[in-house]
């Protein structure tokens, strides 16, 4: 019972919050803070963890693709990999640890210096306040930083399937042209927008919800990574599950 009263509470929670969205006055400067202060902390590790990514599935592609005689292929299957999966499953984890975990602490530090309720009793709409620039922030910085991903990957499987597996570089590119299409970074960019906007929820809400002093606002933390990521992993099945069922493929 707890945890379908939690989830009533956070949906409850999540409808508030897209009915504020409209509402004026709008945070436009909030927002812009929010959304700096996300990228700054989540652009560097995001290109840092984008390059193994991007390395490895060229590396194992690759591997496979001459064990099937289908190396002309490589590129195709390694660029395809980075833009449909390893970009969006990379800026999830990034807005949901960095961003998200950042998001919690500050409302949850708030709220435990009874911010919130200063707020409400000035007829201050926290949610209006606080929370609409932070999701807004969380899905426009996830999608930018779904591109520097796509980017970064698909720069680093170049470099490792011409340099060090002897690819070639029309071979890596043209491969692509013939299997990939628009659809795919559209998905990609499309579930990278859910996400961030998912994670910022969370965050917010179990920031806002914080209890126990110092003590709650890192457990409210720890919880909000965790469960962003189950809940992201999920939709992210869903997602791509739909993707698959109602866009055809290119090769198929």
């Amino acid at each position: 019972m707890n945890a379908l009263a939690g989830l009533g509470r956070f949906t409850g929670f999540c409808l508030d919050t897209m009915k504020s969205l409209p509402r004026r006055p709008f945070q436009l400067a909030e927002a812009v803070r929010q959304a700096w202060f996300i990228a700054s902390v989540s652009i560097l590790p995001t290109a840092l963890v984008a390059i193994p990514f991007g390395a490895v599935i060229a590396l194992q592609l690759g591997s496979l693709s001459r064990q099937i005689g289908a190396e002309s292929f490589a590129g195709a299957a390694s660029v395809l990999a980075v833009v449909r999966e390893a970009g969006p499953i990379v800026t999830a984890l990034l807005i949901a640890g960095a961003g998200g975990s950042a998001m919690c602490a500050d409302l949850g530090a708030r709220k435990i210096r009874e911010e919130l309720d200063a707020m409400r009793t000035l007829g201050v709409d926290p949610i209006q306040r606080l929370v609409v620039p932070r999701v807004i922030a969380g899905a426009v910085v996830a999608v930018l930083l779904n591109g520097v991903v796509s980017a970064v990957g698909i720069a680093g499987g170049y470099v490792f399937n011409v340099y060090l597996q002897g690819g070639t570089p029309g071979a890596y590119l043209s491969s692509f042209a013939a299997l990939g299409q628009v659809a795919d970074l559209v998905s990609a960019q499309l579930r990278a927008f859910v996400f961030g906007i998912i994670a910022a929820l969370i965050a917010c809400y179990l920031g806002m919800n914080a209890k126990g002093g110092p003590k709650g606002v890192g457990q409210a933390v720890n919880t909000s990574v965790v469960v962003t990521f189950m809940v992201l992993f999920a939709v992210n099945f869903v997602m791509v599950a739909l993707y698959f069922q109602l866009v055809p493929q290119k090769g198929s």
